[in-house]
């Protein structure tokens, strides 16, 4: 997630934003570099999206499922389902290099990249826009919820048992290591998740509002513009905001963190 996470920073905030604002005019604009960036950018951004939802899924599995966890829960595992999800969002987001087309031609060179017209007229490129927001994050913002609602409810129940075997027992002063690394791990989900829902929540109404009213980007009035970028803000904020969540909660990552500076340092 954390790699995800900063490939969504170098592609979408330096090599877009920062070069569009302070470097107006550079290699990066030339249309074919500028097509492969947006591959990049898309791709970067659902890898992030995608794999907030494997560490929901993730939890669940853990707190969850038992029997499941010990043949889910393995490094290979981890690292079979990561790169089968980057392969495909990365192959998924390819139609989009086909989107754009140059802004301008100076000495047969052309420069900067604009959508197609045909990408907002044709069925199939609208059929494919709407495939790749329902993808990302529309299908995540329910998956989120489901698999957060069941290991909430699973939590609860196994708390209530636990209170009261240990009240039988006439151990309630006794402290539950269990349930405490439990209430841990909710409380790491609930920050991942939820942040992830706040701050992607601009984007999805913006995109609802663009679709119902079939407004052009391009004509919106200064409100919109505005709502619209503050939508691209918070959009990039949550792909910047888990690792300092991971740093907060986790002391082992904080451990791990520690180490590597040490080890750079030293």
């Amino acid at each position: 997630m954390a790699i995800a996470d900063l490939l969504v920073i170098i592609t979408e905030v330096i090599l877009n934003q920062i070069n569009a604002h302070y470097f107006p005019v550079c290699f990066l604009d030339i249309t074919p570099i500028c097509s492969l960036r947006k591959v990049l950018q898309r791709g970067a951004i659902d890898c992030s999206v995608w794999f907030t939802i494997i560490f929901s899924f993730d939890r669940f599995v853990a707190i969850c499922c038992q029997t499941l966890k010990t043949k889910y829960c393995t490094e290979k595992a981890a690292a079979v389902v990561l790169a089968t999800t980057s392969i495909v969002l990365l192959l998924k987001n390819i139609p989009f290099y086909f989107t754009q087309e140059p802004e301008e031609i100076v000495n047969n060179v052309p420069w900067r990249c604009i959508d197609k017209e045909t990408f907002y007229t044709e069925v199939g490129w609208m059929g494919f826009a709407w495939f790749d927001r329902i993808m990302t994050p529309l299908v995540p913002f329910a998956l989120i919820l489901l698999f957060n609602a069941l290991t909430i409810r699973h939590i609860i129940t196994v708390s209530q048992v636990r209170k009261e075997l240990r009240c039988q027992s006439k151990r309630q002063n006794d402290s539950d290591s269990e349930m405490e690394s439990r209430r841990k791990s909710m409380i790491l989900l609930f920050s991942i998740s939820g942040s992830f829902i706040l701050l992607w929540l601009v984007n999805v109404i913006e995109f609802f509002y663009y679709q119902i009213l079939g407004i052009d980007r391009l004509r919106y009035y200064d409100s919109e513009y505005i709502f619209q970028q503050a939508g691209i803000m918070l959009r990039n904020l949550s792909c910047c905001t888990n690792t300092f969540i991971y740093a907060a909660t986790q002391s082992k990552f904080r451990a791990k963190f520690t180490n590597a500076v040490k080890y750079l340092m030293s």
